[in-house]
């Protein structure tokens, strides 16, 4: 009967968990809470920490708030009632150095009784607190196990223990045990794919030993680095992780690079010559370099595919225009996208003035409109009489035709995801793209999102901007924060008030922006015109409404986020956020950045209620504390995580098993460079020992359409 065992034979990573030792149908819907489906998502499914339960101590040397295991004889067990309804189950433990008591809130009696009994010694392990009642300490649900010659093979004691994210009705040991069956029977199966050079290099545990130690890490391993993510197996599996991704991005770049052929453009031209001399100011150092870094890829044959990132107020919006401009110069249509009609009237109002002196014809187009006006522009643009079009997503639908389409500006690109950032770019034939953000991302996501693309960063604020002066209010000193606000207004100034909803909601009681506007006309602020805009307003009457604003015949604006990016009122010097604690940190940085525009002092006042999580008080105290946008995004990221950050998930980012964009950003970087590498010495991923990887690398992003249209 001897030979090799056949049983791996019969295994696949893809397996169903619920047919695992231990699983079964109910234990499976439960996994599948936690994302867990298969025998692959539990392997790479990591401890989020670790406790050292290897050392078992005597109970005198335990120690309040250090977890540890100790041995000890029951001397005394007992179910005690508090109250009418609640009981404790109570044991005292000793050995030969002394007593200590351990308690459990919840427990099922007949379970406890049976093997918390009178002179039976258990092993026993938790985190000793101070006994209020009596003195000495006590240890509050410690984990049992019954003193035998077998404790070796305990997952609970004597070993370094690992701690999973769980979900209600799965208990950690439960998880665990399965997590131990999975990496037991399957590790075997776990295939190398890093190129060996790479294993060497960096002194790499192989994947599958790195999945075991990850799991379930020798007592010699250090929980330190264990916690922190810096163990060697834990390391290796957050490298790959980054490097599959990053080798995914480099593949599409290279890819680009060599099949892709644009129109290189002539820059620094007449028209441009002739709008910088309409504007009346100068333009920041920070402006001339990235129309210098914008200009140089312009003029390259491949199209230019360019991440520009600038903080809110940094002068994108002319930067912009510049590179419209440029293909207007070199007889391209070029259109600007924007995420919302009322963000696309306001670039559109704006840059419809210079157009018209350069006698450049313009169009806006959104969902508004007759449908014979809407025609009648589509029309236009089919034939080449429109020279730069901006608009809404509406650009992306089938009726919309160029004649020959050039150059894009996707203006807040967080707002669309990657397959409307594609669609716009098959209009034409591989045209320069634009891509700009006031959002700050921080660097490991700008790295992970668009480690394709080039990046430009306008650090830079045009002379005179004010500081902006943040505060908190709670719902008791609400009206503390409104007589500030009528403050400004006496003083000749203006106000912004934004609100989440339009309308009051049944499930969510929030303020809506219909009844704050009737609350400041009728009560608040009586003596001062008010005016409501949102998204359900006609172009025409919120156009009027803007205008009006910006001429000071409006001295406070209530409104939706509509107005969160675009608005450009330098005598608007307030924005009051309700309900600061339903923003994302990015979106409450934007809205801030409305104000501070011009040659007055301006305030923030967020108010929110006092019944605030955690994160959300985090989240305020950020925003309170900062104004630098890319400190804020950091914060974001780490209290959001990167799935929610500026919907990423909407944009087609892989979610992270292992790595964390903070916490790895240097594994991140190394990743990068070793993608780079590898794809500079072997483009198509060819030689024999890169085949397994182009396979995983496949294999991974089989749903990214975006990048596996090339891989």
């Amino acid at each position: 009967m001897g030979g090799k065992p056949t049983l791996a034979k019969n295994l696949s990573l893809d397996d169903p968990l619920q047919f695992i030792k231990g699983v079964g149908p109910k234990r499976a819907d439960l996994l599948k809470k936690i994302n867990l489906e298969t025998v692959s998502d539990a392997l790479f499914y990591l401890p989020f920490r670790y406790d050292d339960r290897s050392q078992v101590k005597k109970i005198i040397k335990l120690v309040p708030g250090e977890i540890v295991s100790f041995v000890g004889e029951v001397v005394d067990a007992a179910v005690i009632r508090v109250g009418r309804r609640r009981k404790i189950f109570e044991a005292l433990v000793q050995d030969d150095s002394g007593f200590v008591r351990v308690k459990w809130f919840q427990f099922n009696e007949t379970y406890m009784t049976e093997k918390i009994k009178v002179g039976r010694k258990l092993i026993f392990s938790g985190k000793p607190t101070h006994d209020k009642r009596g003195g000495g300490l006590e240890v509050i649900h410690p984990d049992t196990e019954i003193r035998s010659d077998e404790n070796s093979g305990s997952l609970e004691i004597g070993r370094i223990v690992p701690i999973y994210h769980s979900t209600e009705g799965l208990h950690l040991k439960s998880l665990r045990t399965i997590m131990k069956n999975v990496v037991d029977n399957y590790k075997n199966l776990i295939q190398e794919f890093l190129p060996e050079k790479i294993i060497r290099r960096y002194k790499f545990p192989t994947r599958s030993e790195a999945i075991q130690r990850a799991h379930f890490p020798p007592n010699d391993a250090s929980t330190k680095f264990l916690d922190k993510f810096q163990d060697p197996s834990q390391a290796r599996l957050i490298f790959e992780e980054f490097f599959l991704l990053q080798l995914a991005l480099a593949f599409k770049k290279r890819h680009v690079e060599i099949n892709e052929h644009g129109q290189p453009f002539k820059t620094r031209g007449e028209t441009i010559r002739k709008f910088l001399k309409l504007l009346k100011f100068d333009l920041t150092n920070a402006q001339k370099r990235v129309l210098g870094e914008i200009m140089g890829y312009l003029e390259k044959k491949e199209p230019m595919n360019l991440l520009l990132q600038g903080d809110v107020g940094s002068g994108k919006t002319v930067v912009a225009l510049i590179a419209l401009l440029t293909g207007v110069d070199n007889g391209c249509q070029a259109v600007l996208m924007a995420p919302t009609e009322l963000l696309a009237e306001q670039h559109f109002l704006s840059i419809r003035p210079f157009c018209k002196a350069l006698n450049i014809t313009t169009e806006l187009v959104t969902s508004s409109g007759t449908a014979k006006e809407k025609s009648l522009i589509r029309n236009c643009i089919e034939h080449g009489t429109t020279q730069i079009i901006v608009g809404t997503h509406a650009l992306i639908q089938k009726k919309v035709e160029f004649f020959n389409l050039g150059l894009i500006v996707v203006d807040e690109q967080h707002r669309f995801g990657v397959l409307q950032r594609e669609a716009i770019g098959k209009k034409g034939l591989t045209p320069h793209v634009l891509i700009m953000t006031a959002t700050p991302i921080p660097r490991s996501l700008a790295l992970t999102l668009y480690g394709d693309m080039n990046v430009s960063f306008l650090d830079e604020f045009p002379p005179g901007r004010m500081p902006i002066e943040t505060k908190l209010f709670y719902e008791n000193t609400r009206d503390a924060a409104y007589h500030l606000l009528e403050k400004e207004i006496k003083e000749g100034r203006q106000a912004y008030v934004v609100c989440p909803l339009i309308e009051e909601s049944e499930s969510i009681d929030l303020k809506a922006a219909i009844d704050v506007s009737d609350e400041l006309k009728s009560r608040r602020l009586p003596n001062f015109k008010i005016q409501l805009i949102h998204g359900k307003l006609k172009k025409e009457e919120r156009q009027t409404i803007m205008a009006e604003f910006k001429n000071g015949g409006i001295d406070v604006l209530v409104a939706t986020t509509v107005i969160e990016v675009g608005i450009d009122v330098p005598n608007a010097t307030v924005m009051l956020i309700e309900h600061a604690e339903r923003f994302g940190l990015a979106q409450l940085h934007q809205l801030r950045g409305r104000v501070g525009r011009g040659k007055h002092a301006s305030k923030c006042f967020l108010i929110t209620s006092h019944a605030l999580t955690d994160d959300g008080k985090a989240r305020l105290n950020a925003i309170v504390k900062s104004r630098d946008g890319f400190a804020i995004a950091e914060e974001d990221l780490r209290i959001r995580g990167p799935g929610d950050f500026t919907g990423t998930r909407q944009s087609g980012m892989p979610l992270l098993r292992a790595g964390n964009l903070l916490r790895d950003i240097k594994l991140l970087e190394l990743s990068r460079r070793e993608a780079i590498d590898l794809i500079e010495q072997d483009p198509q991923l060819e030689a024999p020992e890169h085949v397994k990887l182009k396979d995983i690398l496949h294999h991974t992003f089989v749903n990214q359409t975006n990048l596996m249209k090339v891989i």
